[in-house]
């Protein structure tokens, strides 16, 4: 494995962000939006239970982490399908880049543009509604790095159907985090979710961090066992998002790259 070749493929996709107006948009304009809409939505519920000051802490609290989860997992996905549409992906492994190191490239550039995002929205939160994110102190850094993991092995599992079944697939990309968010609990307790959603989030890691994000805005603290539920699922399903990407991408390889146009 050579830290150049990584260095290279993160180089070459932050190239592609700062000349792309969808990633920009992506970036900056729509969690302001999300801020906006769903901050005054939160306003506009306060004036009904004027005691209820945490509303607008869970709301904007769950814009902010739920970022952080999308973002590794759009990452991943998007980027893939930018190679696909314009018929990159045989240009690429024609060097002698190796596959951990494409996969390691991924897991850095969504990292990075975790932090920005979450950086980025904490500001306009900070000047919206002085919302100040750093009140969850030294839980912010677990919360950051589970979520991240989410978004990698949704990310993941994505890409290898992506690989699989080629851009005929490629909705999967924006829908597949959507359909875990319901159960994720983001701006809702556990508790109000029918019996049988309730099941299913329990294997959902997020569900635990937002369950954990609500207990430090009421109690200032987070039971350890939240964050190990988490921890546990997401090392799971990562392991086994990876041996799928790994097993669609030999696939593709005995098919021929360009297959997956």
């Amino acid at each position: 494995m050579k830290i150049n070749r990584i260095y290279a493929i993160v180089l070459r996709f932050l190239f592609l962000f700062r000349h792309s107006f969808d990633r920009l948009t992506d970036v900056f304009y729509w969690p302001t939006i999300d801020l906006f809409i769903w901050g005054l939505t939160g306003l506009y519920f306060q004036k009904f239970a004027p005691n209820a000051s945490s509303i607008m802490m869970v709301i904007i609290s769950g814009i902010l982490f739920w970022l952080v989860a999308w973002r590794g997992q759009y990452e991943i996905t998007v980027n893939l399908l930018e190679d696909l549409w314009n018929k990159n992906l045989i240009n690429i492994f024609v060097s002698p880049l190796k596959f951990s190191e494409w996969i390691i490239s991924f897991l850095i550039i969504g990292l990075i543009k975790a932090i920005m995002s979450l950086a980025f929205a904490s500001v306009i939160a900070f000047f919206l509604y002085k919302f100040r994110i750093l009140i969850f102190g030294f839980y912010l850094i677990p919360f950051f790095l589970l979520l991240i993991m989410m978004g990698w092995w949704i990310g993941f599992f994505v890409a290898g159907l992506i690989l699989r079944f080629g851009t005929r697939v490629q909705t999967l990309a924006w829908v597949t985090i959507a359909i875990v968010s319901p159960f994720s609990a983001i701006y809702y307790p556990l508790s109000i979710l029918p019996g049988w959603a309730q099941v299913i989030a329990k294997f959902v890691p997020s569900s635990y961090i937002f369950e954990g994000i609500r207990q430090v805005i009421k109690t200032g603290h987070v039971s350890p066992d939240k964050l190990l539920a988490s921890f546990g699922l997401s090392c799971i399903y990562l392991a086994l998002s990876l041996l799928f990407i790994r097993n669609s991408f030999r696939k593709v390889l005995q098919k021929g790259l360009v297959k997956v146009y």
